[in-house]
């Protein structure tokens, strides 16, 4: 990329001001937290419903961004750098990819569908890769954002596009075909995704065949259900299981983990066979397989590269390492606009100030390798990584590039070399092309535990997260409560990703929780809700906030005050307003303003107050009676004090119930979480937590043999039973068992039989076709923590909090 402000300005219909139009620009960025942002940076300020990055535009300055498009320019940074002002900047940056897009000519695939997207693109990656220079989108980048950011990372090398589109709701499309603009087409699978952002499943399919208006070729599943909408003048290349009038009928046949297909083309008749057997990676492979034979591949070379297809994880993945490391494990794809994500990811999920790379030989950049390790000399130099791991042949030619840097030449000589490596206390980013076989070093470095593991959606916290904040009004500040191990999912790694998200404050329930994130590095202000007595010095010690709500806790913490000779400590101060549990009652308000009058060794953040019936519709006035009793109190006190603090009052259910006392904070809770009381509401969030197992043993019992500790199950007829390493001991209820609780094994209910053990329980596998070593979801998007809960008349807030710290969290992000 060669360009400057004043190339830039009539393409995006800016207006320029500034020190100079002269600038050189070689990046664009959105993202304000990335490492990567620099002089020559043009930073486009996106606003949306829940942020508006406008608001960071000072801070950029500070660190050296000269160049942005905005809306409007802040008060505070005029003639401080160069600015080009547009209507809308999403639009900008829009437009501008796609007059980027129009500087090159060579073929490009288009993809978009329900689902599989993502898997198609990585294997017709892999598939092209040895015969072309591919560009394509970096992990699942498919959106309005996403595929500008995807298709501005072209250069001239490049000779073939792949990218994916996705969208959610009508009038998207267009704007992507714009700046994909594909020569072919692929529709994938036409699934429930996203149905809530179209009135008609017709409206949808209409709607992603827009993506295709100028394709020379559409590659699609033939259905009726979508033919009738295909442009007449848009040629097909059809495949169909059911349809003989598909360009190509295929048969299949499954034989253990592999799947034989069977394809009649009008024109000859062969088998292939492919690595999979569940119906999405058929499907998925059928695509590539098409692309394959519209591009007039041999047999003999679609037979042998079909066959080396392989399971893609689409995930980045946080993970205990020995030693007291953490891994971030990116261990399936190395490409340059990957590795650029996957160090953001790093900054934002570091727990450790010592960052490790290990890379392996970069693969499909379009450049030359001096320019690309050049380039990714540059980006390790900007992410500060303190330590260099590079394998392969080509990354060791160029170890010169990089300062602390040990390279091997295959993952073999690593591998040989691993115990005379160190690694502890560290964060550990393991970046490696498929070819590398880089699990089996995630497998070296992994903290070993046994096979149940809790995932954690990050994707998922961030858009329930953002659900929450587009209901406050911008003003609102908003404290996150990560206490009971953030509700279960993991304290640190969910307070590092608010942190990044920029919340105001967290809340914890000790101060132990408080100490374990501030020792960690977490850097936001942390109030401590219960905080007792005995710990007031720890508080102080580790900058944490206390919430007063008694005399007696008020006047010792003075005394400690005194004592350390502080001056205008923040303290939080808690009111009863009817929830009865911890806080000062009307009546102890004069005292507790007669002990602060005049006292400088504290001084009042905030006053708050908790709600006990926010959830429930039918207490209503005794809601609101809380509300009005908190107003009446907290002013009284401010009126006394001469005080101006920070007022919050509402919990998750109070945000979206009692909107009009929001004051000047809200606590979200459980809600982050992915959980709400409202079933509408649900709707609207994203399952945050899947807790996972795997089938330990199988065994077929006869008719009146029985299952676990006191029978409790005894067969009516022979049934075959599998047995998980999950029990009580993990935090699985005994209520949940013996025929009350089910888990998920391929998509079906295996209902609970017998007891639940402390380490184990066992399930009825008869009808679902499945082996010792698959996958168990425990919980998730089924069965949900609120039907579990409902089922055992308790509350989600158990069940997630009950899951044991013996349990591997893995977190995320799609």
């Amino acid at each position: 990329m060669s360009f400057t402000i004043e190339n830039i300005a009539p393409i995006v219909n800016a207006k320029w001001s500034g020190q100079t139009d002269s600038m050189p620009i070689d990046h664009i960025s959105i993202d304000s937290r990335s490492m990567q942002n620099g002089p020559t940076t043009l930073f486009f300020a996106l606003s949306g419903a829940n942020n508006d990055a406008h608001s960071y535009i000072e801070e950029l300055i500070k660190k050296g961004v000269r160049n942005f498009v905005v809306t409007h320019i802040p008060k505070k940074a005029q003639d401080k750098a160069n600015f080009l002002q547009v209507e809308n900047t999403l639009d900008a940056l829009q437009q501008f990819a796609a007059y980027y897009r129009g500087l090159f000519d060579f073929p490009v695939i288009g993809i978009t569908g329900s689902n599989g997207k993502t898997i198609v693109k990585e294997w017709l990656n892999f598939l092209l890769s040895p015969d072309y220079h591919i560009i394509r989108s970096p992990k699942s980048y498919n959106s309005q954002v996403g595929v500008p950011l995807s298709v501005i990372s072209i250069n001239e090398k490049h000779n073939l596009g792949i990218f994916e589109a996705g969208i959610s709701t009508i009038n998207e499309m267009a704007k992507l075909e714009n700046i994909i603009k594909p020569t072919l087409g692929i529709l994938t699978n036409i699934g429930s995704a996203h149905d809530e952002g179209f009135s008609s499943l017709v409206e949808k399919i209409k709607e992603k065949l827009k993506l295709f208006s100028h394709v020379k070729v559409l590659i699609y599943n033939k259905n009726p259900s979508v033919d009738p909408f295909i442009n007449s003048n848009i040629q097909t290349f059809s495949w169909s299981f059911t349809d003989k009038s598909a360009d190509v009928f295929i048969t299949e046949k499954t034989i253990a983990e592999n799947t034989f297909l069977q394809l009649q083309t009008g024109k000859t008749d062969f088998e292939i066979e492919i690595p999979f057997s569940d119906d999405a990676s058929v499907e998925n492979t059928i695509q590539c397989l098409m692309v394959l034979l519209h591009l007039e591949y041999d047999l003999k070379t679609i037979r042998e590269r079909i066959a080396l297809l392989y399971p893609v994880e689409m995930r980045l993945k946080v993970k205990n390492g020995i030693h007291n490391s953490t891994l971030i494990d990116d261990s399936y794809s190395s490409d340059f606009q990957s590795l650029k994500i996957a160090l953001d990811f790093l900054e934002s999920q570091k727990h450790h100030k010592k960052k490790t790379l290990i890379l392996s030989d970069i693969f499909q950049s379009g450049l030359s390798n001096d320019e690309l390790y050049s380039r990714v000399s540059q980006l390790v130099v900007s992410n500060k990584i303190n330590r260099i791991i590079g394998v392969g042949e080509t990354i060791s030619e160029f170890k010169n590039q990089f300062s602390h840097c040990i390279t091997f030449k295959n993952t073999d000589d690593f591998i040989t070399a691993f115990d005379s490596l160190s690694f502890g206390n560290e964060t550990i980013l393991i970046k490696g092309a498929r070819a590398f076989e880089f699990e089996k070093i995630v497998a070296l470095l992994e903290e070993k535990t046994h096979e149940t593991v809790l995932e954690i959606n990050l994707n998922a916290i961030s858009h329930n997260l953002n659900f929450y904040k587009s209901k406050l009004k911008p003003t609102t500040k908003l404290m996150v409560m990560v206490k009971a191990f953030g509700y279960g999912n993991g304290g640190f790694e969910i307070a590092k990703l608010l942190s990044h998200h920029k919340v105001d404050y967290l809340g914890v329930a000790f101060a132990d929780e408080g100490i374990a994130l501030k020792t960690a590095g977490i850097e936001l202000p942390i109030m401590v809700l219960n905080p007792e007595t005995t710990s007031f010095a720890a508080i102080i010690q580790h900058h944490l906030e206390p919430e007063i709500y008694s005399l007696k806790g008020l006047k010792a913490f003075l005394k400690i005050a005194e004592q350390k000779q502080l001056h205008h400590y923040p303290i939080h101060i808690k009111i009863d307003t009817g929830m009865h549990r911890l806080g000062f009652e009307a009546e102890t308000i004069a005292d507790l303003t007669a002990t602060l009058k005049e006292n400088k060794f504290v001084h009042v953040k905030s006053i708050l107050s908790h709600m006990a019936t926010s959830d429930d519709t039918e207490h209503v006035d005794f809601a609101n009676a809380q509300i009005n009793l908190f107003e009446k109190l907290s002013s009284q006190l401010m009126q006394e004090l001469h005080i101006k603090p920070i007022l919050h009052l509402l919990n998750t259910s109070g945000i979206s119930n009692y909107p009009q006392a929001q004051y000047d904070m809200v606590r979200l809770g459980i809600g982050l979480y992915g959980v709400s009381n409202d079933a509408e509401e649900t709707k609207h969030l994203e399952n945050v937590g899947t807790l996972k197992s795997v089938i330990s043993q199988t065994r077929t019992i006869q008719a009146g043999e029985s299952v676990g500790y006191g029978r409790r199950f005894c067969a009516v007829k022979e049934t075959k039973i599998a047995t998980i390493p999950i029990g009580y001991a993990d935090g699985i209820s005994r209520h949940w068992g013996n025929g009350l609780g089910y888990v998920m094994i391929k998509n079906k209910k295996a209902m609970i039989v017998g007891s639940i053990c402390m380490d184990m329980l066992m399930v009825d596998i008869t009808e679902i076709d499945c082996n010792e070593g698959n996958e168990v979801i425990i919980f998730g998007k089924e069965p949900s923590v609120s039907l579990i809960a409902e089922k055992l008349e308790t509350i989600p807030y158990e069940i997630l909090t009950s899951i044991s710290q013996r349990v591997k969290r893995v977190f995320y992000r799609e």
